[in-house]
């Protein structure tokens, strides 16, 4: 349930079409429903502007399905995230979520069962090789799905930093985003290059990918945590989702920032 939801529910009491005890049944599994395996949180929406999202691995395909069901049934958007195909086929032979699609790349399942006004402020994914597209689509499935809008910058690291310094409309894009992703494996340099060059919050992404030496990302990890370019913040690794996630939390103040400017604007 949602806050749109919650004021309907209230101005139905209030005409009278809806009974107190029928309101009461509505608000019954707020802030949360209890599967027993699950106790799936339908108050995450309300409180921190998006709902629970389903981390696969470690449950099996009928208790994703349960709690992927509870989620629909109250008409946000749904995201199971590293989910295998073997799931989806399971959740799409169900018959119960037609619209539900399987983004490949990023291993996500999505229903998206609202839409949002997308802004003209964007986040930009940056790639540093190709290798690490998988948590770079991670995070573009989850910042379009919580309804922003994102660019993505693929291939741009450093063992070949003339693709970026070197091609004015690809800096630009990057430079006019209100928040830079930046998404990179071996010793994860790119997102020192990229804070140096831009005035916004820039979330570095360290991955898994790399030589014996790189330790699955450490490396990575450690490089990033290191940089000199101030303003540059970072996730764990491969967590493409938790990086879209803030970048879209961001995002979404800077437009409501935006919006309430113009209005005064038009207001005074």
């Amino acid at each position: 349930m949602n806050t749109k939801a919650i004021q309907s529910l209230l101005e139905n009491v209030k005409q009278g079409s809806l009974s107190i005890d029928e309101a009461v049944e509505q608000l019954r599994h707020l802030p949360f429903e209890d599967l027993g395996f699950a106790k799936v949180d339908h108050h995450r929406q309300i409180r921190c502007g998006f709902p629970e999202v389903i981390f696969c691995p470690g449950k099996t395909a009928e208790q994703i399905m349960d709690i992927f069901g509870k989620l629909a049934a109250k008409g946000n958007n749904v995201i199971a995230s590293r989910a295998e195909p073997e799931v989806f086929e399971a959740l799409s032979a169900s018959g119960k979520f037609p619209k539900a699609q399987y983004e490949k790349l990023a291993k996500m399942i999505v229903l998206k069962q609202t839409t949002k006004k997308i802004s003209d402020n964007y986040i930009a994914i940056v790639t540093a090789g190709t290798a690490d597209m998988p948590v770079a689509e991670e995070a573009r499935v989850t910042a379009e799905t919580m309804g922003q809008n994102v660019k993505s910058i693929c291939d741009v690291g450093v063992a070949g930093i003339h693709r970026l310094i070197g091609h004015s409309d690809t800096l630009k894009k990057i430079r006019q985003a209100s928040v830079v992703i930046v998404v990179a494996g071996m010793e994860g340099a790119l997102a020192s290059v990229i804070g140096g060059l831009v005035n916004c919050p820039v979330i570095a992404v360290p991955t898994s990918v790399g030589y014996g030496a790189s330790f699955e990302g450490i490396a990575a990890l450690l490089t990033m945590l290191n940089s000199c370019a101030a303003g540059i913040t970072v996730v764990n690794i491969d967590n493409g989702f938790g990086a879209a996630y803030a970048a879209s939390i961001i995002n979404q103040k800077i437009t409501q920032g935006s919006d309430q400017n113009a209005n005064n604007n038009t207001n005074s």
